[in-house]
């Protein structure tokens, strides 16, 4: 591969190359070999597996920019992201190489989505520690990050309170021991419900 062009981006430390043949592409650093990005600039001449590194580099930035659009919307867990790309046909290896990139960066942060996700949760669910913990874990939550974020939302959110709600809620179409079993499934501790 020759390159044509190349231009730094909008986008910080992202830059555009266009070979002689085929199509421009974008490029980092981060995703490169070392050396390699030092000896790009105009009429530069690479081997295969130069070229090859390159092009892998340009996969990993198609990937990126893919990952930041989900991130513009929402925050995004890293499991559910890799899942979201991963559906969309990327290769993983590429995936891995875009979010390792964005965690260190800070673009994408586990401990975020779960402080998110539970405070977007407690508008329309009143579930205890315990189930809270099982959905986070569902959405590829480590356990040390989820409880971080689930000491972080009960400081700010008071667990019997919502435990009341939640009694208050079921009540209305269980009672007995059917009550106390709803309760239990919405992580609720035996103490909490005996306290209402």
């Amino acid at each position: 591969m020759i390159v044509k062009s190349i231009a730094e981006t909008s986008y910080s430390g992202m830059f555009k190359v266009a070979p002689e043949e085929g199509s421009a592409f974008y490029i980092r650093k981060e995703y490169l070999p070392e050396c390699l990005f030092e000896r790009l600039d105009i009429g530069a001449e690479f081997n295969d597996d130069e070229t090859d590194s390159l092009l892998d580099a340009g996969l990993t930035c198609a990937v990126e920019l893919k990952a930041v659009g989900y991130l513009a919307r929402a925050e995004q867990s890293r499991f559910g992201l890799t899942r979201k790309l991963i559906e969309k046909k990327y290769d993983k290896k590429y995936v891995e190489a875009a979010l390792s990139y964005l965690e260190g960066r800070g673009y994408l942060s586990d401990l975020r989505f779960a402080t998110a996700w539970l405070n977007t949760r407690k508008i329309n669910h009143y579930e205890g520690k315990s189930r809270l913990s099982a959905e986070l874990a569902a959405r590829g939550i480590a356990r040390d990050v989820a409880n971080k974020a689930l000491e972080e939302f009960f400081l700010e959110n008071d667990e019997e309170e919502i435990c009341r709600k939640a009694y208050e809620k079921l009540s209305k179409s269980k009672s007995g021991e059917k009550l106390m079993a709803a309760m239990l499934r919405q992580g609720f501790t035996q103490k909490q419900i005996r306290n209402l």
